[in-house]
Order: C-alpha cells, then structure tokens, then sequence
C-alpha cells in the first residue's frame, strides 16, 4: 500500500431535500470506508495510530478507524444545494467556509407564521395577506440591501449561557438576556418569481401549534415583536406592530452590539424542529360527515360540539379565503445571515406574516451548483465507478488550487 496516493481536501456535494447536514457526513463516510479510493488514507490513519503511546492507544480502542470527514456550515434539512465538505487534512480548511459569502434561493409565502419561521414548524401566528403585491414586496426589499442589522430566530439553535435558544422556548422559559442585533451584509438581492394565488403549490404547514405552545411562542415573538428592526412599507401596518418597534426601526444601521450569545453554526443553520425532531402532525376529524345526535347526547356532548362547530366553521373559513400570494428571492449575503428570519422580517415589512417554504443554497465560497462542480447524492448510490472518479477529480483539483495559493505567498 505503500506509495499510493492518498487522497484528501475539500469538494462539494449537492444535499437533498430532508437529509441533515450530519446525515450527509454519515453517508459519505459509509460509501468511502470501504473504498478503493481512500483505502490508502485508512491505512496509513491505522499505521499512525499503532505508533501512538500506549495511552493513547488505549484511549483509542474503542475507536473504529473511519475517513475523516466534516461539513463547512450547516444546511437547514429542508433545503437542498451546496454543502462543503472536508477529507483527512482537508477538514482543516472548513473554518474558512463558516466566514465566506453564500448566495441562496428562497421562496417565501405569506399568510402565516411558524414558531421556526419556516413550513417545518408549528403555525402560532396569521397575518391579512390579500393586499400584497409584488410592488409592496419589490418596495420592502430596499431596506433588507446592504448593511444591515438582523436579529437571530428566537427559536434556534443559537446558544445563551451554554443552552440552545430553542430549549428554552420547549420549556416555556424566558431567555436570560436580550437576544442582540447582529450586523449582515447583503451583497445581492433581487426577485426572480412572483407567484400569484392560485399560480403554485406552496402551502403552510398543516400543524397548528397547541394553546399553550402557542401561548409560550406568542410571549416570546412578542418580545421579538417589540424589538424588531423591520420598519414598515409606507401605508402598510405590519403585524404586531408597536411604538417601541418603529423607535427600533430607526437603529437597522447602527453599530453592532458589544456581545451576544454564542451559536455551533453560521448562517443557514438549521431550525431546532427539523434537526432534531420532526414536528408530530395532529390528528383532525374528517370534514362533512353527517351524523345523528340525540336530545341527550347534545346535552352531554355540548362543549365537544361546539368545539367542533367553531373548528369547522374555522375550516370554511380558510378555504374560502384566496391563497396566499409567494414570491423567489435570490441574494448574496454574508456570515451569520438567517434566511428564515429574513423571511419573518418580511412578512411583517409588508403588513402580515411570512414563512421560509424552501432554500436553495446555490453558492458557498468558490463552490457552486453546478453538475461538474459538486458530487450528486444520487451517484454515492449507484457505486464507486461512478462517484469514485468524480471525487477524486474533485479532489485533485482543491490540491492544485493549494499548492497554487501557497506558491503566491
């Protein structure tokens, strides 16, 4: 095995829809162990490891020998595209993909907002949304251009004294301090599609959070609320919104806070309801079913009855509403930058509620969407002769590109 190459370095994959970043690293890592590609880099990691001390060794025993490989930024489950990703010695480098430029594709729908901020999470909040116009949304976007200041989801994987931000909202517990504006740069952003209702299949999400969840979200948005950057479009009243909120508006462009939380992961980090665990979809009642109810029955099942009725009268309502109307966005932003928020932030610009439907993140670094630029997930399963090659192009190329940099220096 000696003399053989050992391959490692940086390349891209292209992430499905519903695989967490962490699953991307476990399938890649089950496709290469076995493999005649990176079989050099196993031995050579065993024959390393059986020089070590025999502390170390011991410390090690129950450590299986396995390719080394990390991702440069997490990806939100829901969203498809770029993920960087990094092999042996290339893992090195993915620090830098945390602090680069990363251009995304979105598609936001009005109407509704979520305890995530996206369709993966439980709607607690709705918002009038048939006066939006693509002009009232083209309009709100100037003030979401540059440099901004934006403040992280209240629900998130963002870490305050040790503890994820999430985990306090589960608890019902109010955050120790005051979540800070963050300063963003948005280097590009433009509308792409406008969707009108009844043109698209976007949807909200079909789980209504529970009254005490709903109680404990409203608490928490509401401090979000009273806090917010977002100023409003001219003639437009955005939900929830407050004289303290306007006061608010008018810092967008201050300088940034002196400290704020610590957080695992840059932007594009994924909502704690997709990461974790799935939301539980509620059972319904079917909808029409004729029933015949007895005087005592009606005098015993009183409440569930009109439960019922206020439930259905509320589903008569909603669909005699016209869909809400979407739009695509496409931008360039830097670190740190939350496209869910970006989404809740605009929905309440326009005078409503919005929710992240789907991401695209098309760009991270020198990485880009493209078929010969980023290894499919389709070709890990159809065999080494097929992804094989690819990777190792792949990384040939991160190799040639790092000996050129350092021949710079």
């Amino acid at each position: 095995m000696s003399g053989e190459k050992i391959y490692e370095g940086v390349f891209a994959v292209h992430k499905p829809q519903d695989v967490s970043s962490a699953g991307v690293i476990r399938d890649l890592q089950r496709h290469f162990n076995p493999s005649k590609l990176f079989e050099p880099w196993i031995t050579t990691e065993r024959e390393r490891r059986e020089r070590e001390s025999q502390f170390q060794r011991r410390r090690r025993r129950q450590q299986k020998v396995e390719v080394k490989i990390g991702h440069g930024g997490t990806l939100d489950p829901m969203a498809t595209g770029v993920l960087v990703a990094g092999v042996g010695k290339g893992t090195k480098f993915l620090n830098n993909f945390l602090g680069c430029t990363k251009s995304y594709e979105t598609v936001i729908l009005f109407g509704a907002e979520t305890d995530t901020y996206d369709r993966l999470g439980k709607i607690v909040r709705r918002g009038p949304y048939e006066h939006i116009t693509r002009e009232a949304v083209e309009k709100a976007l100037d003030q979401f251009r540059g440099k901004i200041m934006q403040r992280p989801p209240i629900f998130s994987a963002l870490k305050v004294q040790g503890k994820p931000m999430y985990q306090y909202a589960r608890e019902g517990k109010e955050i120790p301090i005051e979540i800070k504006e963050r300063p963003v740069e948005v280097n590009e952003m433009r509308i792409v599609e406008w969707y009108e209702p009844g043109t698209h299949e976007y949807k909200w999400p079909e789980v209504e959070a529970a009254a005490e969840e709903k109680e404990v979200a409203e608490k928490l948005l509401a401090q979000d609320d009273t806090m917010s950057p977002v100023a409003p479009v001219e003639g437009v009243e955005p939900t929830g919104q407050t004289e303290q909120q306007d006061a608010s508006s008018a810092k967008r462009k201050s300088p940034p806070p002196a400290e704020s939380p610590k957080e695992d992961a840059a932007d594009g980090a994924a909502s704690p309801a997709a990461e974790t665990a799935p939301a539980k979809k509620q059972k319904v009642s079917a909808e029409g079913e004729e029933t015949v109810t007895t005087s005592e029955q009606a005098s015993t099942d009183a409440p569930e009855a009109a439960e019922a009725s206020a439930s259905s009268a509320q589903t008569k309502e909603k669909a005699s509403q016209p869909q809400p109307a979407a739009v695509k966005i496409v931008m360039t932003v830097t670190s740190g930058f939350y496209v869910r928020t970006f989404a809740h932030d605009l929905g309440r610009a326009v005078g409503s509620c919005g929710l992240m439907s789907s991401l695209i993140r098309t760009r991270q670094g020198d990485f880009e969407l493209d078929p010969e630029k980023v290894l499919e997930y389709r070709d890990l399963e159809a065999g080494e002769e097929v992804w094989g090659p690819k990777v190792k192009g792949f990384l040939d190329q991160w190799e040639k590109k790092r000996a050129a940099e350092e021949g710079h220096n």
